[in-house]
Order: C-alpha cells, then structure tokens, then sequence
C-alpha cells in the first residue's frame, strides 16, 4: 500500500471516528447542508474576528458518511484563525483538487491534500465537499439550506 493510501486511510478513519470541532458554537453564523443523494447532514457554526477579516472561530455539528465528516472536521482545522482570502482560497483549492479543475498545490493544502483521493470516486466528492460549500454558506450569512444537487 502506497503511504498516500495509508495517509488518506488513516486521516479519514481518525476523523470520522474522533471528529473535531464537533459542537455548536453560540451566537456563530451558522448554515446547514445536506447531501440528498446519500443523507448527509451538517450545519457550519462560524465567528469572525471583530472586523470580520478572519474566521476566529469554527465548528460543525452533523451525521454523514465517514468522508463527510472527516472532511468537516479537517477542514475546522484548517480553516481556524484564517484570513478570509486565504479560507476562500483554500475552499478554491481543495474544490479544484476534488472535481479536476486545475492543479493543487498539496503543500498548500497541508492535511487536506489526502482527500485526492476522493476525486477517484465521483459520487463521493459531494461527501467532500458538503461542509465546504455549507461553510462558505455561513460566510456569506445564507439563510437557505445548502444542498449538493
């Protein structure tokens, strides 16, 4: 087995198992996903730093498949204390990594370069991607669920 293979294995099963960020987080914005094709549900809590330039805090709370909520939970990880440019760029990256749309760059992907993989199986890229586009949601401060289809 390659050691991408074991990574990607290994991120995925920790994640799902022991998610983090795993609580609602008061007076967050929040907004809610959902994957119809296979259930998925997630709702995105997101605070903003007092000039709304960086995203102080974010949680998740939600039931899905194991690449789901490995990937909501990686990407609390990433995306916690960031900018806002640089939390818009990495959703641009990670989505583009997933769906073929350009070249990603794995070392500016950190941990989230092992949902490559992912991109082998395109009914579970809208796994991948539900908690990204559902915090994106939560950004912009939409009211509407979010939704995979």
């Amino acid at each position: 087995m390659s050691d991408l293979r074991e990574l990607y294995q290994e991120t995925i099963l920790d994640h799902s198992r022991n998610p983090r960020n795993f609580r609602k987080l008061e007076g967050a914005r929040k907004a809610e996903g959902f994957n119809p094709l296979c259930g998925d549900k997630v709702d995105v809590y997101v605070t903003l730093s007092a000039d709304g330039a960086a995203v102080k805090e974010i949680a998740f709370q939600g039931a899905g498949c194991a690449i789901s909520t490995a990937s909501a939970s990686v990407m609390t990880e990433a995306l916690r204390g960031k900018p806002r440019a640089e939390a818009d760029r990495l959703f641009a990256e990670f989505h583009g990594m997933l769906t073929g749309k350009g070249a990603p760059d794995p070392e500016a992907l950190g941990k989230l370069a092992v949902f490559a993989r992912v991109s082998d199986f395109p009914m579970r890229v809208k796994c991948a991607t539900l908690a990204w586009h559902t915090f994106q949601a939560a950004l912009k401060g939409d009211k509407g669920a979010v939704t995979t289809e």
